[in-house]
């Protein structure tokens, strides 16, 4: 990879990680269950940052028309067969480009976009559809519908166990979301920090003070930063389809104790996008 290109995070992640995400049955039945409630019969999608061509695959099974477009050249080899294999090769039409400046020549109704991380970190997914989104009304003078419509974040302070066999390491860690962690004690209810809804103006950057009431007597070490995406919203049927990524736990440089009835205060600052470690290095946290 080119240097310029290393330095670009979420640029040409390994294949061996996009064919692992294929084995992530939460994130692929929840994107199919958004997709099949609201691309239209007969409509046209645009997939941007395309990836293996699974989340164009479920489109395509609706759609008249799939535009695939993905950066890194062997994924767009490799979805290509992938999609001739699955029988969908003549709607999906898989193109190699840059999805932060790729407009249609047509208007489409329906735009998938995953390129989601933990806390909207590494991934250029407002940077992509914000740009997409001034291209789009310049030409169309429209918007589209967004799969996912939304990304709701949040963050709670824990009490985390990092002694491994008695190895200390404070490390990032990552959490599935749907699973019990014994070693991260929540002290706090999670508190939402930041909507972000695809149609309105996206944030670039993420400042935030936190106020928490703690629950009981305790180590405060640690944050677990908590996403959770709205795919699709459908207020007829008073629902929506949701989908987490990993929680993010991140080390606190100074660890403090804390009283029960006390009140901590949280301070962070990232522009999305960024590292983990830049985040990370803005935590500041006590009473």
């Amino acid at each position: 990879m080119p240097p310029e290109e290393s330095n670009q995070l979420g640029q040409f992640i390994p294949l061996h990680y996009h064919y692992q995400m294929l084995e992530d049955v939460a994130r692929t039945t929840a994107f199919k269950s958004a997709i099949d409630a609201v691309v239209p019969a007969g409509s046209r999608v645009l997939d941007l940052g395309s990836g293996t061509g699974i989340l164009s695959f479920f489109a395509g099974q609706r759609a008249e028309s799939v535009i695939a477009v993905e950066y890194n050249p062997a994924l767009v080899k490799a979805s290509r067969t992938f999609l001739d294999q699955s029988g969908l090769a003549g709607k999906v039409s898989v193109q190699q480009g840059d999805a932060a400046t790729f407009t249609p020549d047509d208007p489409v109704d329906v735009v998938v976009c995953e390129m989601l991380h933990s806390a909207l970190l590494r991934e250029k997914q407002i940077e992509v559809i914000e740009e997409f989104k001034s291209r789009y009304r310049a030409r169309f003078n429209s918007l589209p519908l967004f799969i996912p419509e939304a990304t709701v974040l949040a963050a709670q302070p824990l009490s985390h166990d990092y002694d491994f066999h008695g190895f200390k390491a404070a490390v990032p860690l990552f959490q599935d979301a749907a699973s019990k962690h014994v070693r991260s004690l929540p002290v706090s209810d999670a508190k939402s920090y930041a909507t972000v809804d695809y149609r309105a103006d996206l944030p670039r950057r993420l400042e935030r003070t936190l106020p928490f009431d703690i629950k009981n007597d305790c180590e405060i070490n640690a944050i677990r930063f908590i996403t959770k995406n709205l795919l699709a919203i459908l207020p007829t049927e008073m629902r929506s389809i949701e989908w987490f990524n990993q929680h993010l736990v991140l080390p606190l440089n100074t660890p403090f104790f804390a009283l029960a009835g006390s009140t901590l205060t949280l301070r962070f600052s990232y522009g999305v996008g960024d590292s983990i470690e830049t985040l990370m290095d803005s935590l500041s946290c006590g009473p």
